[in-house]
């Protein structure tokens, strides 16, 4: 068996679309620091790209060219590797944005290495424990319902669980785009998150994930919630804890200490109109310690 270099990435990802929403993303683990500013590659309306072992990063500005020519995953894939004279080396995995999808895994990658496409997905990785890793990816984006980063995301997970990477972990990334979807409808930056060094990255990344999703995902109408009866008494309550209103404070005075509290925490993109409230935001309220 050849002796794994102590300075080569090692890394699982897998890169998949969505097309209900239209998103594009990759989710990936890797053995080494910041994966996220080397292997994610991704443009709305065009793909989305992983490129990683002995990772040519060039892979992903000249991939996205290329689908925005119009080359579908497949024909972009053999543009990329065919003018690279170290593609035995190289592993990459893309998905263009009518969901076709394809895999690359160089002769010279380390064991094990190796890859797998499905609707809507390609999964790969090198230096894994097994291939159970990329079919449990594999099979988990197939079968999971939800949107495409909690599919992704699930599907890194049952990566690691199946063997992952067999030098360890280090860091991990999500990346999705959507038409306007970033920060106030400006870019596609839909989903941006990485951890660049953690013991157990996977699990830190579900986790702001997790509050991602809290801060800027959009309200249920299910969630929103009148102030009024118990609701009040319970607003009331916290706020009084966390020391934006005294008691007995009036009903306009609650709404301003709401508003308050709202954009010292930044939960603009949850802020209700006046007199009512996010049950996630009085959740969140709930849980917050002084």
């Amino acid at each position: 068996m050849r002796t794994i270099p102590k300075d080569l990435i090692a890394t699982f990802s897998i890169v998949g679309f969505d097309p209900e929403t239209g998103e594009l993303g990759i989710a990936v683990q890797s053995k080494f620091i910041g994966v996220g500013a080397v292997v994610p590659w991704a443009k709305a309306g065009v793909g989305a790209i992983a490129t990683q072992s002995y990772a040519n990063t060039s892979y992903g500005p000249e991939g996205i060219k290329y689908m925005e020519e119009g080359k579908d995953a497949r024909d972009t894939l053999e543009l990329l590797i065919n003018d690279d004279p170290d593609k035995e080396m190289r592993q990459v995995g893309i998905v263009d944005a009518k969901g076709n999808a394809a895999t690359f895994t160089g002769k010279e990658c380390y064991d094990w290495a190796g890859g797998r496409t499905g609707k809507h997905y390609a999964a790969q990785g090198n230096i894994l424990v097994s291939q159970n890793t990329v079919e449990a990816m594999g099979e988990t984006f197939e079968n999971t319902k939800g949107s495409l980063a909690d599919r992704l995301l699930k599907s890194l997970e049952a990566g690691q669980k199946a063997g992952g990477d067999s030098r360890g972990k280090q860091s991990a990334a999500l990346y999705v785009v959507k038409e306007k979807g970033g920060y106030g409808g400006y870019n596609d930056r839909f989903i941006d998150l990485r951890v660049d060094d953690h013991p157990e990255p996977i699990q830190e990344l579900i986790r702001i994930y997790k509050l991602q999703q809290l801060y800027f995902g959009q309200t249920r109408t299910e969630n929103v919630l009148e102030i009024k009866g118990a609701v009040k008494e319970e607003l009331e309550k916290e706020l009084v804890r966390l020391g934006y209103l005294q008691k007995g404070a009036e009903q306009d005075e609650l709404l301003k200490a709401l508003t308050s509290f709202i954009h010292v925490e930044n939960f603009e993109e949850r802020e209700q109109e006046p007199g009512k409230i996010d049950r996630e935001v009085l959740d969140f309220m709930k849980q917050k310690q002084v």
